[in-house]
């Protein structure tokens, strides 16, 4: 099953001697209503109202989003497929997101075990899912093992060896379906290691305001590529810290693993030539494998449409680069950001006389 996309989402911003980072808050010159997310999940989902907290995180962030959620305590993919309200939920809206979430200790099971107990039921899921938008984007949730495992089963009676099986279960997900997995519990495996806050509620199992504030940074970083450095109050801002360099480690290191690097528009610029820096190239690329076609549009109406290789400007200015994408469901996404190629001469004069 192929993975689906807006292409309305998620922009890498890279640097490269500190000159610039393009597209990371990029124009979505195609997009008039907001990124609709939908998260389907059981107490993980709603616990301190965790896709309010995620709401808030990405509108602070300047992100035009309108996000649901549709969660029912304990809830395994199984019962979530006799679940009318979260039908109800998917048919509601032309969403561009759904994010899907199980029960923990049912992702700690083997394959053999998930092709029987897990997959027929996340078939019916996504079957409405795509019957309702065939663009949406899936995304799987992986959680975290509880704080001291779950006793009952030995395979899982610690900590680190519960967060190994459900990693592993997640991932069996993601590669059956071809989707992403949002890698939670990798990053709440991080954060706990540094034992500096207490990430888990009272039972040792749901998350606490930070764990909650843990899962909403891991998904607003992994759909939208950007970290969030702004305060914005939902917990401490010391700890607000420690949990977004948490997250930003993990998904810098396993982006590719977790098929996050799906949908990247990707630039970077460097001088030419140290003695003349009349001349600066900008690399550019694009990982979007279903796409129809792309046009990346530079100066002067110069047009290329090859997915990735390099672009030459000539003399400092300002300039607009736009890549336009016909995604594999034909709709045209496109996205532009101004690039300032600057003289270093002048900019050092300019920051002199302000000096004096």
């Amino acid at each position: 099953m192929a993975y689906r996309t807006s292409m309305k989402d998620i922009m890498l911003k890279k640097f490269f001697n500190g000159i610039l980072a393009l597209f990371a808050t990029g124009t979505v010159t195609a997009q008039s209503e907001p990124l609709k997310i939908l998260f389907i999940g059981n107490s993980y989902t709603h616990m301190n109202n965790m896709p309010k907290m995620f709401e808030k995180i990405s509108k602070n962030a300047g992100m035009d989003v309108l996000v649901e959620k549709s969660a029912q305590s304990g809830a395994s993919f199984h019962v979530h497929s006799e679940r009318e309200d979260m039908f109800e939920a998917i048919n509601k809206r032309q969403w561009d997101y759904v994010i899907l979430q199980g029960y923990s200790r049912e992702l700690t099971f083997d394959p053999e075990y998930l092709d029987t107990a897990t997959i027929p039921f996340v078939n019916q899921i996504t079957d409405s899912i795509f019957k309702n938008n065939a663009c949406t984007n899936l995304l799987f949730y992986m959680t975290w093992g509880y704080d001291e495992g779950f006793q009952e089963r030995e395979e899982v009676n610690t900590y680190e060896k519960m967060a190994s099986k459900i990693e592993s279960g997640y991932r069996y997900l993601s590669d059956t379906y071809d989707v992403p997995v949002v890698p939670v519990g990798m990053a709440w495996k991080k954060v706990k290691a540094l034992n500096t806050m207490d990430l888990y509620a009272d039972d040792r199992a749901h998350p606490s305001k930070e764990g909650s504030f843990l899962v909403a940074s891991t998904f607003f970083e992994s759909i939208f590529g950007i970290q969030s450095n702004k305060c914005i109050g939902i917990v401490r801002e010391k700890h607000a810290r420690k949990i977004r360099q948490a997250v930003n480690e993990v998904l810098e290191e396993k982006r590719e693993l977790y098929k996050l690097d799906r949908f990247q528009i990707n630039l970077e610029t460097a001088i030419v030539d140290p003695g003349d820096d009349e001349k600066m190239i900008v690399e550019y690329a694009i990982n979007y494998p279903e796409a129809k076609s792309i046009m990346w549009t530079f100066e002067r109406g110069e047009t290329r449409t090859d997915f990735a290789g390099i672009y030459e400007f000539k003399k400092h200015g300002k300039y607009k680069v736009q890549v336009d994408i016909v995604t594999g469901c034909g709709d045209t996404r496109s996205y532009n950001r101004e690039i300032l190629f600057v003289d270093p001469d002048r900019h050092r004069r300019r920051k002199d006389r302000n000096k004096s």
